[in-house]
């Protein structure tokens, strides 16, 4: 498999991204979870939605029924920057 030049960069550019994402969850300057409201703010509801229901991204509660969801934010960029770089690779 060859990977070409636009490819690279592509690659690149979000593990970098990721990196910087990394080591600002790691210090504290950005928080580790996004909230519900927050993930479908960023990402849009039903692809949200979706990857949840295809195991794509696990959703943690703080509790039974009702409570809030939790999306690790590393998980859920991760997964974005790969869906993205699949489709235009």
């Amino acid at each position: 498999m060859e990977i070409n030049p636009f490819q690279l960069k592509l690659i690149t550019e979000a593990a970098a991204q990721l990196g910087a994402l990394s080591a600002l969850i790691k210090t504290g300057k950005v928080k580790p979870y996004l909230n519900k409201s927050e993930a479908f703010k960023a990402f849009g509801r039903a692809t949200v939605e979706n990857w949840v229901r295809d195991g794509l991204i696990i959703v943690r509660k703080d509790g039974d029924h009702s409570a809030a969801w939790r999306i690790d934010r590393f998980e859920i960029e991760l997964l974005a920057k790969s869906i993205v770089i699949s489709k235009l690779t």
